[in-house]
């Protein structure tokens, strides 16, 4: 720590945090079942008592967060964590019996999961309750101490997660911070006994970079262009609903988000049709609509404003889904804007886009839709629309993705006993459930010698013995 530069009092109150939190940590190093769970519990009072607070706090930093989305994929979904992590806390906990080789027998063998010591999460803005909550509950449950730094773009609930944390958990366990890039960079640079970092893949790399200096393991939710895959004969209005759920929820600003959506030529104009009709049915209004979520900041929507308006140079259609004919700059959403013949080099194609805007790519044969994900990056989700149990297999064997929803999207991130994680540019590392907690454990394997060990027969100096043993061992 004596080689951390400290250039300003925000950083100093950095590492005073992250010291603490390390004392306290190699002070009391394995804490207990009981006191794990009084943790967990904690958390979920911190949630439960001020529900209404944090729904507030992330509708102030959207400028318009659909109060039901945040309530239905933020906090739901982190009260569920809590008590899946509460009620497997135990088995969790136990050492695993492992096996010995017959030649160290009657010896025994095991692994004793053991807290890490200090775990530091960098927070997105698109859901900042959630993907600060899930990280906390995997760390809490495997014994760590937590330092969290939230996103300068959700300034009001990063602050009342910070007040909250303090009063639920004082400073020696939870530590939430707030601050720019230049205290993100700071973070990052500490000597974590474990990083979790969710955010861009660009910015993963220089957080992968940062953490190498210190030798600190990384996991990385990144993101990626996730595709939705409908087969001929799927079921093209259950597939519209199921896309149009996945892409406008949080206006398309959620990492596993339906990116661009892949279907057969003859089924393309239905399909469309179907999608913009499920789009009207769910959001008939959009300007005033409480349901329909702004764009987090007036970067990000200029951003996706620039991108469509250079696919259309290029030559896309574009075809916006506003049913009311609003004008919505000043409330500053997008509608679901579906863009057809949209040429591979424009930004569309080659970056995440997390708006509302999906490219519909036409495919004739289903090896071409295959092939056409299998040349890109491998997604951080996968969508498939399909009912042939044979083809729905060959997907899952032929592609490479973090996850996967079969006849729906996004509900695969929402199963706690099902790990969350990506897969090269999309992330590395999981976490939810189990995983999570071993993720953020160090599995110690354990060797038991017997009394009745011949292992003295394996020792100098050699002789006749152990040439004997070892034409047994090597034949």
């Amino acid at each position: 720590m004596d080689a951390i530069k400290i250039p300003s009092q925000e950083e100093s109150a950095l590492l005073d945090a992250f010291t603490r939190l390390k004392t306290v940590a190699r002070a009391a190093p394995s804490p207990s079942q009981e006191t794990r769970k009084s943790w967990l519990n904690a958390l979920e009072r911190l949630i439960q008592e001020n529900r209404q607070a944090l729904v507030d706090a992330v509708n102030r930093d959207f400028g318009q967060r659909s109060s039901v989305e945040t309530r239905l994929a933020e906090l739901f979904p982190s009260l569920e964590g809590v008590r899946h992590a509460r009620r497997h806390l135990k088995n969790w906990m136990k050492p695993r019996r492992r096996g010995v080789s017959f030649w160290f027998a009657p010896a025994s063998a095991s692994v004793h999961p053991q807290p890490l010591g200090v775990v530091g999460v960098v927070v997105p803005w698109n859901y900042p309750l959630f993907l600060a909550f899930g990280p906390i509950i995997a760390a809490l449950a495997a014994g760590n101490r937590v330092m969290v730094k939230m996103s300068e773009y959700t300034p009001a609930t990063g602050e009342l997660l910070q007040r909250l944390a303090r009063q639920h958990f004082g400073d020696d366990l939870l530590a939430v911070v707030n601050g720019g890039p230049e205290l993100a960079q700071a973070f990052v640079r500490l000597p974590f006994d474990h990083l979790l970092f969710t955010g861009s893949t660009a910015v993963g790399r220089h957080v992968m970079r940062a953490a190498a200096e210190n030798l600190t393991p990384v996991t990385l939710e990144l993101g990626g262009k996730s595709p939705a895959l409908v087969a001929r004969g799927a079921n093209l209005k259950r597939a519209a609903e199921a896309i149009v759920a996945g892409k406008m929820m949080n206006a398309g600003q959620t990492c596993v988000a339906p990116d661009y959506v892949l279907v057969n030529e003859k089924d393309c104009a239905l399909l469309l049709d179907e999608i913009r009709y499920a789009a009207k049915r769910a959001y008939p209004t959009l300007a005033s609509n409480p349901d329909y979520s702004a764009i987090i900041n007036d970067r990000h929507y200029q951003r996706l404003r620039g991108w469509l308006e250079g696919a259309r140079e290029a030559g896309a259609r574009i075809d916006e889904v506003n049913p009311a004919g609003e004008d919505l700059a000043a409330a500053r959403k997008l509608p679901l804007t579906l863009v057809q013949r949209c040429p591979e080099d424009c930004a569309l194609m080659r970056e995440e886009i997390f708006g509302p805007i999906l490219p519909v790519v036409a495919y004739d044969k289903f090896d071409e839709a295959l092939a056409y994900v299998n040349a890109r990056p491998r997604p951080l989700a996968l969508y498939l629309f399909d009912d042939d149990p044979l083809r729905i297999d060959r997907v899952l064997q032929e592609t490479i993705s973090g996850g996967v929803s079969i006849n729906d999207t996004l509900l695969h991130v929402v199963q706690e006993d099902l790990p969350f994680g990506g897969v090269g540019p999309s992330g590395m590392g999981h976490y939810h459930g189990r995983e999570g907690f071993l993720t953020f454990s160090k599995l110690k394997p354990v060797f038991r010698q017997s009394r009745l060990s011949g292992a003295w027969l394996t020792r100098p100096p050699y002789g006749a013995a152990v040439e004997w043993l070892l034409k047994l061992m090597l034949r």
